[in-house]
């Protein structure tokens, strides 16, 4: 028998059951999407690196978090059939007409991101 992974907590009667993640944002929060490009590292078998569940349009945008949708296993280890730890998942509103450049006042995204995407938005981006 396997040791019990650090995903995973002692439940009711002994069952094991998959450990909730905690969120770190919470609705009205002000937050940057993280600007990274791990999808663009091969592996060295020339198999991609990454699935990536965030859009690329998004990366360093900043928006607001509407709300918290839940703990999920991450799909971006999923895809390859890695131990996929519980990630927070959000619902973030982002202005329309900044990302497209098109569009009118009021227009807006909304978008599910997982927290590990996301990242506090700076006081200069709060005030925006």
């Amino acid at each position: 028998m396997s040791a019990p992974d650090d995903r995973r907590a002692e439940g009711h009667g002994g069952l094991n059951r998959l450990r909730q993640a905690v969120n770190t944002f919470q609705a009205g929060d002000r937050v940057r999407v993280k600007y990274l490009w791990p999808e663009r590292h091969p592996q060295p078998s020339g198999l991609p690196s990454a699935h990536i569940r965030t859009p690329h349009y998004l990366r360093g945008r900043t928006g607001t978090v509407q709300a918290v949708l839940g703990s999920f296993r991450n799909p971006e280890d999923l895809a390859f059939g890695r131990p996929a730890p519980q990630r927070v998942l959000y619902h973030v509103l982002f202005d329309q007409p900044p990302i497209w450049n098109e569009g009118e006042a009021g227009d807006s995204l909304l978008v599910e991101i997982f927290e590990h995407w996301l990242e506090p938005a700076t006081n200069q981006e709060k005030a925006a």
